[in-house]
């Protein structure tokens, strides 16, 4: 089977753009039934390059979701995903997040009337992940706990949770021959060890592998590979690319050449210095 490739922002963005699909993967990222989803506007973030040709595009995408608790429960919470090719500028990524915790928007009223801030549990997609940690997904998970006896407080509070998240990073430059879970088998559509050889846009994908229950991802992804629009926006993202990479590039020429003269310069000194040294002992 062949689907459109998700590390493209278009895809991904299409892809989660279908409520039912949007449950189904981020259920299976957090771990808990998402019962409700109301997608929130969506951000696009371009930014420049850095001078190695690294660049930084982030999509942001916000979900306010009802999830349900292993008691039963259901709990409200802000979901951020923020997806990027790569990781190097933390900055941005706390700035996105921070606009989060600052916006009055994302409050909910408690059984009791009174006004919570919602939860916030962020999840990133890097292309290139972290440099430290060679696993695909890592889920970062908070505890109360007693600081005197070292329990666990099993008990939440509205402050804490308003002021601390969880956070999941996928890396995606990770995934590759990995399915020893559901959900490393469901982010196999993230794989880029699958993608064509002829058009980098297609993924190669085994159906039969893939969680049956889970096949609407699959699907989503082929209706994303056949629309016009997509596949069209596809390649402005590789020429967007392309030309941050080209910019770095030029940028990083430049500052090679400078550095060049700078040394020159300094070479030119110190031959000056030596030969005014020889004359003055004459």
């Amino acid at each position: 089977m062949r689907i459109a490739n998700p590390i493209y922002d278009v895809v991904f963005n299409y892809l989660l753009d279908d409520e039912k699909v949007a449950r189904l993967v981020l259920s299976a990222l957090l771990g808990k039934e998402v019962l409700e989803l109301q997608f929130r506007p969506t951000e696009v973030h371009h930014e420049a390059a850095k001078p190695d040709g690294t660049q930084l595009l982030v999509l942001r995408l916000d979900f306010a979701a009802a999830v349900r608790l292993e008691d039963g429960g259901r709990k409200l919470v802000l979901i951020e995903i923020q997806k990027a090719r790569s990781a190097w500028d933390v900055q941005r990524f706390r700035r996105y997040l921070g606009s989060n915790y600052a916006s009055p928007e994302n409050v909910y009223i408690d059984p009791g009337g009174k006004k919570q801030a919602l939860p916030i549990v962020t999840i990133y997609f890097l292309g290139e992940g972290l440099e430290c940690v060679d696993v695909p997904v890592l889920k970062i998970n908070r505890h109360y706990l007693d600081v005197a006896t070292g329990d666990e407080v099993r008990i939440t509070d509205p402050f804490v949770e308003a002021l601390t998240h969880d956070a999941i990073v996928v890396q995606i430059n990770r995934l590759k021959n990995r399915r020893r879970t559901e959900l490393e088998r469901l982010l196999e559509v993230f794989d880029q060890g699958l993608a064509s050889r002829s058009d980098p846009h297609v993924l190669d994908i085994l159906e039969e592998n893939f969680p049956e229950h889970h096949r609407e991802v699959l699907r989503r992804l082929m209706r994303a590979g056949a629309e016009q629009d997509v596949r069209d926006r596809m390649d402005v993202e590789d020429d967007m690319l392309t030309a941050f990479q080209e910019q770095a590039r030029e940028s990083s020429d430049l500052r090679q050449a400078l550095l060049e003269k700078d040394q020159a310069l300094v070479m030119k000194d110190r031959l000056i210095a030596d030969l005014a040294r020889r004359l003055s002992s004459t």
